[in-house]
């Protein structure tokens, strides 16, 4: 059983900065693929980022065009911890940010039906 904690969410101001953190636990970190999703009020749950399990390897990642050169996925396996960090933040990247991790693919994927595990979220609400 693999069990994810997100943090770092909080209030910031259009332009302005934030990194999450997801901490695993349960198999071995570098063994399975991480991403990250988000939902806002009255919307269905997007995708984000992903990153896949050859972080040693360098990494290989994708993105959601909306945030594609704003937000950066990366992983620390000594940490068991899974990093957002989000910049040049609007107020459309309001949402609860959700990460997400796969014991039965060797590759992230852009579908939330792929991840079996879930964390409960961290609220992320920028500001204009």
């Amino acid at each position: 059983q693999v069990q994810l904690v997100e943090s770092g969410g909080g209030l910031v101001q259009a332009g302005g900065s934030l990194r999450l953190s997801c901490a695993a636990s349960g198999p071995t970190f570098s063994s399975y693929p991480m991403a990250w999703f988000r939902q806002a009020p009255g919307k269905e749950r997007a995708f984000v980022a992903a990153i896949s399990r050859f972080g040693s390897f360098g990494s290989v990642s994708d993105y959601a065009d909306s945030v594609k050169g704003r937000f950066t996925i990366s992983r620390d396996n000594a940490k068991n911890t899974v990093y957002l960090q989000m910049n040049s933040l609007k107020p459309e990247d309001t949402a609860v940010y959700y990460c997400a991790a796969t014991l039965r693919l060797g590759r992230a994927t852009m579908t939330s039906g792929t991840y079996e595990y879930w964390g409960q979220g961290t609220q992320v609400t920028v500001s204009s």
